[in-house]
Formats: structure tokens, C-alpha cells, sequence
């Protein structure tokens, strides 16, 4: 037999393997497939991380308005919980991916994100900055994409957590999101 006849089988058997390592790695606690909210940029269990108290599943409202030239990147990801008994969502926080010429100064009372990511958090909302690279790789010719979490219910006299944890939860979610729409451009 030729051998180059045993590459074909060889490859495939790789791709199967990796296809199932992916499929495994990419589930929930329950082994259910793992979802994605925000464009693919969160996953569920970092979605959850912010909640009202009221519980109730967890989904989200999509809308990516295209442009052209300097600011052409705008995706807006409303995330929501079912109420209780059904019927209806409520909202729980906003979170928007766009182009920008200037990246947002940090909030009297902010930390910085950390671990290699550019931008700052308090317990209501927080910016995260993609990498240089991203915006021409997402088609705008602006400087900066950033994401910006806005999460009024998380804090606050009608909070549910402290504000060490909303500021923690904050952190997770624009870190997560900005490093996993930076890793799907290619510019990570």
C-alpha cells in the first residue's frame, strides 16, 4: 500500500479526536453542551455570574449594527432571566462591543481589570480594551474596540451582593468576553 494512502485515514482519525476533545471540554457541570451568550464572547456560567437575586435562566438579545470606515463595529448583547412562572425576561445587564477613537478613563473608585487585560471595574459597570490589531481585524479603522459591561441591578441599595463580589463578577465577565472575541479575530 502507499503510504501517502495513509495519511487520509490518519488525518480524519485526528480531527475525530479532536472534535470529541472540544465536545467534552465545551460542556456544562451536567454534561450538556456548554452555551455561548454575547456573540460567542461569554459562556454561560460567566453570564450567570451577574444576577438580581430572582433568579430564572439566563438568555440574551443580540444586535450587531455594521458600519463602515472609522467606527463600523457596534454589537449590543442584552442578557436576561426568565421570570419566575414564565412568560416574560427582565433585564439584567448590558453589554456593548464597539469601535472607538479614545479608550473610556477609569471610574473615581475603579480597579484594573488585571492579568494582561487593559481596563478598569466597579461594582456597576466596568470597560475592558481589546488588543491592538483587533479593530482592523473586526473591519473599522478606529484604534480601539472595547467591551462595556453596564450592571445597575448587581450593586447598590437594591444589590444582591457586596460590592467586592459585584466588582469580581464585573471583572469576569468583560475579561472573558474582550479575551474571547480577541481569540476568534486572531488577535489575541
Amino acid at each position: 500500500m502507499n503510504k501517502k494512502w495513509l495519511l487520509l485515514p490518519a488525518a480524519l482519525i485526528a480531527v475525530a479526536a479532536v472534535s470529541l476533545a472540544l465536545a467534552l471540554w465545551l460542556q456544562d457541570e451536567e454534561g450538556r453542551p456548554a452555551r455561548s451568550l454575547c456573540f460567542g464572547s461569554l459562556s454561560e456560567a460567566t453570564a450567570e455570574l451577574i444576577d438580581d437575586g430572582k433568579g430564572g435562566e439566563v438568555s440574551a438579545y443580540e444586535k450587531d449594527k455594521k458600519g463602515e470606515g472609522d467606527l463600523a463595529v457596534f454589537k449590543m448583547c442584552l442578557v436576561s432571566r426568565a421570570n419566575p412562572g414564565g412568560g416574560t425576561t427582565r433585564g439584567i445587564y448590558s453589554l456593548i462591543i464597539e469601535d472607538t477613537r479614545s479608550v473610556a478613563g477609569a471610574r473615581k473608585g475603579s480597579v484594573p481589570l488585571g492579568g494582561g487585560a487593559t481596563g478598569w471595574a466597579t461594582a456597576t459597570e466596568a470597560v475592558a480594551q481589546l488588543p491592538a490589531g483587533c479593530a482592523r481585524r473586526m473591519g473599522s479603522t478606529a484604534p480601539y474596540i472595547t467591551v462595556t459591561l453596564s450592571a445597575p441591578s448587581q450593586a447598590g441599595k437594591h444589590g444582591t451582593v457586596d460590592r467586592d463580589t459585584a466588582v469580581r463578577n464585573s471583572v469576569a465577565v468583560v475579561r472573558e468576553s474582550a479575551a474571547n472575541l480577541a481569540r476568534a479575530q486572531g488577535c489575541s
